[in-house]
């Protein structure tokens, strides 16, 4: 998956007294796309390509440190260019790392260019010295946003339960849904499961996490099993597609970035 990039390792500490020196890399992000190298290599620009601009330190991958570039207009410098994140993530199916470092820039990235005024008396915030946080003068502290979501794979004997988004994203995935307020993890499999293919499930257990910055979700794996009916009547406005398959038919997702391929594969080859 996308986050394991051993034998490198993330440190996302942060550094409130880190200086971007000449070397170190920049991430310059807008909505999904972010400033990488036009070769066939990936990486990003380094410090001396943006002069003077102030930048945020972000975290390090083993010696390398990533800072970001608040100011989304900032050109590219020469030799990059803007791209889109789900298309750097199938040209580069061997960066695990540098994949890793960019879903995670853009995680933060979002949450910085969201709160850079408060949402309790509309001021301006400021970096905290102290921890990863953006303060107010009114009092408030506000955290790196992350929202919990469930990957669910639902089984009925050797068959899964394979899934197409509406739009988006054309490969076979699983379902998948946000938790709600005041919902537990169990809870959400169970709903998103009815509310997308109209299925009842049973025997809810958990697999796996993953963090997934691109949508600034935590991911939680679940498998479960059919409990009664099998017919699936799909939400049109969720999703295109929803059938059983059996193991030796499932088709997975190019690459291996995600724990929805990671399960789906689990699967095919019990």
């Amino acid at each position: 998956m996308i986050q394991d990039i051993e034998p490198s390792s993330l440190d996302n500490r942060y550094d409130p007294a880190a200086i971007a020196g000449s070397d170190d890399f920049v991430m310059l992000v807008r909505g999904a796309e972010i400033c990488i190298s036009d070769t066939s290599e990936a990486f990003f620009p380094h410090r001396a390509a943006f002069g003077d601009i102030a930048l945020i330190y972000l975290f390090s991958i083993d010696e390398k440190r990533y800072f970001l570039c608040p100011d989304e207009n900032v050109p590219c410098p020469k030799g990059f260019s803007m791209r889109n994140l789900r298309s750097i993530r199938d040209s580069y199916t061997g960066a695990m790392a540098l994949m890793f470092a960019a879903y995670t820039a853009k995680h933060l990235a979002d949450w910085y260019r969201d709160n850079r005024f408060c949402g309790r008396c509309g001021k301006a915030t400021r970096l905290s010295e102290k921890e990863r946080a953006l303060t107010c003068a009114c009092g408030n502290t506000v955290y790196p946003r992350i929202m919990p979501a469930v990957i669910v794979g639902v089984t009925n004997g050797d068959r899964l339960l394979l899934t197409r988004y509406r739009t988006g994203y054309g490969h076979n995935a699983l379902v998948a849904g946000f938790v709600e307020i005041g919902e537990t993890a169990e809870e959400t499999v169970a709903r998103e499961v009815m509310e997308e293919t109209g299925l009842k499930v049973k025997n809810i257990r958990y697999y796996k996490s993953q963090p997934w910055g691109i949508a600034n979700d935590l991911l939680l794996g679940y498998f479960c099993d059919l409990d009664g009916d099998g017919t699936v009547r799909i939400d049109p406005g969720e999703l295109s597609y929803a059938e059983w398959v059996e193991k030796k038919d499932i088709v997975l997702q190019p690459g291996h970035w995600s724990l929805t391929n990671e399960m789906m594969e689990l699967f095919k080859n019990s």
